[in-house]
């Protein structure tokens, strides 16, 4: 896998990796985060499903892409082709 991907490269990526791969989530940041605005594993993977794919971005070593839907959102990374990484998120503001 060369990175960075394009969005549409992350999303095949991403729906590939909820089918026959791994999400896991970054400890403690990514627990934590969700902890706090009240989310659970459910709505990140739903997140994933149906959220639009931005650009990545190059930060802390590693490419990173953010999943939005209008009301929450994740930022990924991926470890390899069958697994990504959930490194944090949030709730849009209401």
């Amino acid at each position: 896998m060369v990175e960075p991907l394009k969005p549409s490269e992350a999303r095949k990526l991403i729906q590939h990796i909820l089918k026959d791969g791994y999400v896991t989530y970054s400890r403690p940041h990514a627990i934590d985060r969700m902890k706090e605005r009240e989310m659970d594993t459910s709505d990140c993977i739903n997140i994933l499903r149906g959220g639009k794919v931005s650009e990545g971005e190059y930060e802390n070593g590693s490419w990173r892409y953010r999943v939005e839907t209008p009301k929450m959102a994740v930022v990924v990374t991926f470890v390899a082709e069958d697994e990504l990484m959930i490194v944090t998120a949030w709730r849009e503001k209401r």
